[in-house]
């Protein structure tokens, strides 16, 4: 006899061995609090560039919000309740935007793509809530007297490198007004996905929003630095999946570098706020 689907479950391909475990489901069907976990360390880099280029990347109903300033953080996530204290590291690529739907608007960081170093959170994050996530390596970066070197690569070809130096410690009063004053904006996203059969057409294709709030989140240390890039061109043999993606970015102007900073936290959520836009 074949299987029912329990509505009240969470399930995720392939379906036939039961309910799922995940970000948002343990495996006695229980949520985590994320309040002491996970650990992150979050480098990220920000640079002035045309207008033009960013809007290009839109989907519809998107627009291009203030200023053209591309955003690049690489962040490395230790201690992650879901993963059974394991952890993984994700580099997003992201700008400022305005969604504006039937019903919704919404301003925020859209995040057009978001690299990450394990298949389990790029599943979860693309299926269930509308991530851009694919795959790539991101080592531990390097640190020698005061200076990160962090690098992305694909099956060995290597197509970022960000440094960030001269590290300068933040206050907590100083931390504590720069969380006051920060936007209360989320991070945007376009989901998609192509229907079986008929490649040209799509199956979902809807914007979504992860609600900034994060109660459970403590920034523990902060610095300021200084900080530079490089996306480096791929040929299709380099990157055969991934080559426009990558020199997409390369091929951003890069006018004037606007802030970079290396941010220690703890805690978090599960991202069970996702929501879809219309």
């Amino acid at each position: 006899m074949p299987y029912d689907f329990d509505a009240q479950a969470m399930y995720r391909m392939p379906t036939h061995f039961g309910p799922r475990t995940g970000p948002r489901r343990g495996p006695d069907g229980e949520r985590f609090d994320n309040r002491d976990t996970p650990r992150s360390s979050i480098f990220s880099l920000s640079f002035l560039t045309d207008a033009d280029q960013l809007e290009a990347m839109l989907p519809p109903g998107f627009q291009l919000e203030g200023d053209p300033v591309v955003t690049v953080s690489a962040s490395y996530i230790s201690e992650i309740e879901w993963l059974a204290g394991r952890g993984y590291n994700t580099l997003g690529v992201s700008f400022p935007a305005r969604y504006k739907g039937l019903r919704d608007e919404a301003r925020g960081q859209f995040l057009t793509v978001l690299w990450e170093n394990l298949t389990d959170p790029i599943i979860t994050g693309r299926e269930e809530l509308g991530f851009s996530k694919i795959y790539c390596e991101l080592p531990t970066p390097l640190h020698l007297r005061g200076k990160y070197h962090i690098t992305a690569s694909w099956l060995g070809f290597k197509f970022l490198d960000m440094k960030l130096a001269n590290p300068r410690e933040l206050t907590r009063d100083k931390i504590d007004d720069l969380q006051r004053s920060a936007s209360s904006a989320g991070i945007l996203h376009y989901k998609y996905m192509p229907r079986t059969g008929e490649w040209g057409k799509a199956d979902i294709a809807y914007a979504t929003l992860t609600p900034a709030a994060a109660p459970n989140r403590r920034i523990l240390e902060q610095y300021l630095a200084d900080g530079e890039l490089s996306f480096h061109h791929a040929r299709w043999e380099d990157m055969p999946t991934q080559y426009n993606i990558v020199n997409t970015f390369a091929d951003l102007k890069i006018h004037e570098y606007r802030s970079a900073s290396l941010t220690k936290t703890v805690g978090g959520k599960d991202l069970g706020d996702q929501r879809i836009l219309q």
